[in-house]
C-alpha cells in the first residue's frame, strides 16, 4: 500500500474506534511534504487547540528571538521580572523554566480560584476589563505558587513555569504575547497559527472542539484538585485549557489553534534553523536550544521541547535513534509534533481526542504506532538503505 493509502487508513479506523473524531496529519521529507491526511469531522482548513505545542511553537522561538535581540537570556533570573516569587528568591532562570527544572509543580488549578471570585467570566458578555483583571489574578497566582522541589535537582514538567515564561517574554518585550507571536513567528514562517483571546475577537466555529462545558471536566490524576464550581456550555472555538481560558486565552503554556500544516511548517523552520537559517533566529542559537539539558541527568528536556525517551516515546521506536536525535512536544487536546534532525523529517499529527472525553488516553498507543508507520513507508528505519518511489 502507498504511504498516502497506509497512514489515511489508520486515521479513519481510529476515527472509527473514537481514538478521537477529527484528525489532520502532514508529513515532510527533506522538505518535501510526503504525506498529508484529514479524518473525521475535519477539513483540511479546520484549526485544532494545539494545548502545549504552544510551548515548542510560540514560546521557544520567542525566547530565541529575543535572546537574539539581546532583551533577556538564558541566565536571566526570573526574579527580574516577578521580584519575591518563590521562584524568584530560589534564583530560578529563564533556562530553568525552560528546561522545566526550576522546581515548580506541573499544575494548578488556579482557574478554580478566579471563577469562584470571578464567576462573571462564564458570561460570554463578560466585559474585556474584567477579563484582563482575572488574567492578573492568575498570573500572580502562578508567581506566588511554591516550589515543589529544590531549583535544578530534578526535571519536572510545569505548566506553571511556562505561564510565567510568557509573561516575561511579554514583559521584556514590552507587547503582549500573541503579538510577538504574530510578528516573529506566525508572519515570518507564513503560519495562519493563532491564538483566540476572548474578549478580542468572534470565536471561529472553524476549530475543531474539544470540550461542552466550562469549565472542563478533570484530567486523570486531577480529580479531587478542586471543589464544585458553575459551570456552562463551552462555545466553540474556546481554548480547552481552564488556566489558559481565564487568562483571556493567552498564555506561554497553551492557547494557540492551527493545522497540522501550520505544525508542519513549524518543524520544517526547526531544521532550517539548524542548517543555518535565521529567519526565526541565528543557527548557533537553535543548536544550543536544542541541545539536551546539560545540568539534570536523564532529563529529556531541551529549553521548550523534548527529545524521544528511550523507552514507550509517543515518537515510537525509530524517529530520534541516530545522532543527533530529534526534538518535539505533545499537547494535551491529542495534538503532536516530532522532528528527526537527522532525517530531515517532520511529523506533525493534531487531533481532538478530548472531545470524547479526558478519560479518552488510546492517544498514547496511537502515536508511536502512527510513528513507527510513517518511517517504515518512508523506508527509513534504516539510514544507509532508503526504499526508493514509495512516496506515492
Amino acid at each position: 500500500m502507498s504511504l498516502i493509502g497506509g497512514l489515511q487508513s489508520v486515521l479513519e479506523e481510529a476515527v472509527e474506534l473514537k481514538i478521537f473524531p477529527a484528525a489532520q496529519a502532514v508529513v515532510l521529507h527533506r522538505g518535501v511534504q510526503v504525506f498529508g491526511g484529514v479524518a473525521g469531522a475535519a477539513t483540511g482548513e479546520t484549526r485544532f487547540d494545539l494545548a502545549s505545542l504552544t510551548k515548542a511553537i510560540c514560546t521557544a522561538p520567542l525566547f530565541l528571538r529575543l535572546w537574539t535581540d539581546g532583551k533577556l537570556g538564558p541566565e536571566t533570573q526570573v526574579a527580574r521580572f516577578f521580584p519575591g516569587s518563590p521562584v524568584g528568591e530560589a534564583g530560578a532562570t529563564v533556562a530553568d523554566l525552560l528546561y522545566h527544572r526550576s522546581g515548580l509543580p506541573p499544575f494548578v488549578p488556579f482557574f478554580a480560584q478566579v471563577l469562584t471570585s470571578t464567576p462573571e467570566l462564564l458570561d460570554p458578555a463578560c466585559p474585556p476589563s474584567v477579563r484582563a483583571q482575572a488574567r492578573e489574578a492568575l498570573v500572580q497566582a502562578a508567581a506566588s505558587t511554591p516550589l515543589a522541589a529544590p531549583c535544578r535537582t530534578r526535571a519536572a514538567y510545569s505548566d506553571v513555569g511556562f505561564i510565567l515564561l510568557g509573561e516575561i517574554l511579554s514583559r521584556a518585550a514590552g507587547v503582549p504575547l500573541e503579538v510577538l507571536f504574530q510578528r516573529h513567528v506566525a508572519e515570518p514562517l507564513g503560519l495562519g497559527t493563532r491564538f483566540h483571546r476572548l474578549s478580542e475577537q468572534p470565536l471561529d466555529g472553524t476549530v475543531a472542539p474539544t470540550g461542552a462545558t466550562r469549565p472542563r471536566e478533570p484530567a486523570p490524576g486531577q480529580e479531587g484538585l478542586w471543589g464544585e464550581l458553575p459551570r456552562r456550555a463551552s462555545a466553540p472555538g474556546e481554548v480547552d485549557d481552564d488556566n489558559a481560558w481565564v487568562m483571556d486565552g493567552v498564555s506561554g503554556h497553551a492557547g494557540l489553534f492551527g493545522t497540522a500544516v501550520d505544525v508542519a511548517r513549524f518543524g520544517q523552520a526547526v531544521l532550517e534553523g539548524c542548517a543555518g537559517s535565521p529567519t526565526l533566529a541565528p543557527g548557533p542559537l537553535w543548536h544550543r536550544a536544542l541541545a539536551t539539558d546539560p545540568l539534570v541527568p536523564g532529563s529529556t528536556r531541551s529549553m521548550g521541547f523534548d527529545s524521544p525517551s528511550l523507552e514507550h516515546s509517543s515518537a515510537g521506536h525509530f524517529i530520534g535513534n541516530t545522532p543527533p536525535g530529534a526534538v518535539g512536544h505533545l499537547g494535551f487536546t491529542g495534538t503532536s509534533l516530532w522532528v528527526d534532525l537527522r532525517r530531515a523529517l517532520v511529523v506533525a499529527l493534531v487531533t481532538n481526542r478530548v472531545a470524547h472525553g479526558r478519560q479518552e488516553t488510546r492517544i498514547r498507543e496511537f502515536r508511536p504506532v502512527f510513528h513507527d508507520l510513517v518511517i517504515e513507508a518512508l523506508g527509513l528505519e534504516r539510514l544507509d538503505e532508503p526504499k526508493q518511489g514509495n512516496h506515492g
